[in-house]
């Protein structure tokens, strides 16, 4: 018997603004124009609103203007059933989905917009500073200093080092995962909105500068100003509405955190795993039957670790599974059809999501895949501390 919540919402709005070095804006401007297109979008009024989810990337996290509350204020929404401003790092974006779902299902509200927005771009400074900067407004304390005060500072750190331990473990290579930057920069030449539209050679991405080896630029993800919103609705009520419905069949999260203890495989055991278990068992499905793969790509290696922890292949085979370029374009598993955060824009765990939605309303052009019915999307946020995930489908159940 299907799960009670297999299909009882489905995301009937999509609103995304212009990506990347965009100036003049703030996070709640970009917030503002997201939601406003996605309520467009749907066929909806201002006033069929009645749950707003919030989510403010890395300005938010920092106190750095970042979008809050004060957004409802700035859309002249009044009289909502459901507020929230919500950070679980990358994977707020499918928990947004999951908890309008869970409230739309529970009778608590009836259209939900979940947003994210970010503006952490400067004029005259680069993208390295626009994160870089943010994370040492204020420096580590207590036992987190012992790490900073071994060079280990940032994302890019954390990443390279649980890259190398897959290297390690397993014999993973360079050319493996450059094969997923060529994969995803070949949906990128597709995309419209894409920053990085030249195709890429896995030569040129050798060639690209060291970050922190094994990672050189080429690994990671973009850095964008900008804001996505997406509406949830009640299932019986998306038929009618003018967007082709893209219905909620799973939801899962999974958080191993990361408490730096010995013993501690976060590095190529993810949170993905958890999810997974409950993602497709509310589904009704398996990583068999998934079409399409939209997964959070911060970094190549977060792309080979999740494919594993979702059962796509077995732990230590990622490396092995993707270089055949069954990820790109006319690949047996399409994943990140958009170019991701690797090549498209980096909107969090927006991004996947955005490319998901798109994908199920086979409103793809260039790039849409034949095989839509199943599509995986996933978010992933800290040192792969925290996850979660949505199965999504253009069929009601």
């Amino acid at each position: 018997m299907p799960h009670q919540l297999r299909g009882a919402a489905a995301i009937t709005g999509l609103g995304i603004t212009p990506m990347g070095r965009i100036y003049g804006k703030s996070s709640t401007d970009f917030a503002v124009d997201a939601v406003r297109l996605a309520i467009d979008d749907a066929g909806l009024e201002k006033s069929d609103i009645d749950g707003l989810l919030i989510n403010a990337g890395i300005t938010g996290m920092t106190g750095a203007n970042g979008v809050g509350l004060q957004l409802q204020n700035a859309l002249g929404m009044g009289d909502l059933r459901l507020l929230n401003h919500m950070n679980a790092a990358g994977s707020t974006a499918a928990q947004m989905v999951q908890y309008a779902t869970m409230a739309i299902d529970a009778g608590m509200a009836t259209h939900v917009v979940c947003v994210f927005a970010d503006a952490p771009l400067q004029q005259g400074s680069s993208s390295a500073a626009a994160y870089g900067n943010a994370g040492r407004r204020s420096g580590p304390t207590g036992i987190l200093g012992l790490s900073a005060g071994a060079g280990h500072f940032g994302a890019n750190t954390a990443y390279a080092l649980a890259a190398k331990r897959h290297m390690s473990l397993y014999g993973t290579t360079q050319d493996q995962l450059g094969a997923i930057a060529v994969a995803e920069r070949s949906w990128a030449t597709m995309n419209p909105r894409a920053k990085m539209q030249d195709p890429l050679t896995l030569e040129e991405y050798h060639a690209s500068r060291w970050i922190v080896e094994p990672l050189h630029l080429l690994d990671c993800c973009l850095v964008s100003n900008g804001a996505v919103a997406v509406i949830v609705s009640p299932a019986n009520q998306a038929k009618a509405m003018p967007q082709p419905p893209v219905y909620v069949w799973g939801m899962g999260q999974g958080h191993p955190g990361d408490a730096r203890r010995a013993g501690d495989a976060a590095e190529t055991e993810t949170g993905a795993r958890l999810a997974a278990e409950t993602v497709f068992r509310m589904a009704g499905v398996g990583p068999e039957d998934i079409d399409v793969c939209e997964l959070y790509d911060c970094y190549t290696y977060t792309v080979l670790v999740t494919l594993e922890d979702y059962g796509f292949c077995k732990k230590g085979e990622g490396g092995a599974f993707v270089e055949d370029g069954k990820l790109g374009p006319g690949g047996s598993l399409p994943t990140n059809t958009g170019g991701g955060q690797l090549s498209a824009y980096y909107m969090w765990g927006m991004t996947p999501l955005s490319e998901a939605i798109i994908q199920g309303r086979s409103q793809g052009g260039e790039r849409q895949v034949e095989k839509n019915d199943l599509i995986l999307a996933t978010g992933n946020g800290g040192a792969l501390s925290y996850h979660a995930s949505l199965i999504l489908s253009p069929h009601a159940n």
